[in-house]
């Protein structure tokens, strides 16, 4: 049986990836709304992108996007389960 440090990691795995498919598709609708997205080192802006999202969309219907929380969510899970896995391993 599989110790629960790598049952940890194993869960945060499919975190990290739902994290980045919403990191694409807000970048996705922040492209459909007219704002320059630079493709190449999209690494290196996520973070503004994630940011412009949530102000765009506050601006446009007074709450942030659907793609935000889920992708705060997914993303600080898969960083608490991967801490948890490696200190218990």
């Amino acid at each position: 049986m599989a110790d629960s440090g790598t049952i940890f990691l194993v869960l945060a795995l499919p975190l990290a990836v739902t994290g980045v498919g919403l990191m694409m598709a807000m970048t996705g609708a922040l492209h459909a709304r007219g704002y320059p997205i630079n493709w190449v080192f999209i690494r290196l802006y996520v973070i503004k992108y994630i940011h412009q999202y949530r102000k765009v969309t506050i601006q446009e219907t007074g709450r942030p996007g659907p793609l935000f929380y889920p992708f705060v969510i997914s993303m600080n899970l898969a960083l608490v389960f991967t801490i948890l896995g490696l200190v218990l391993r």
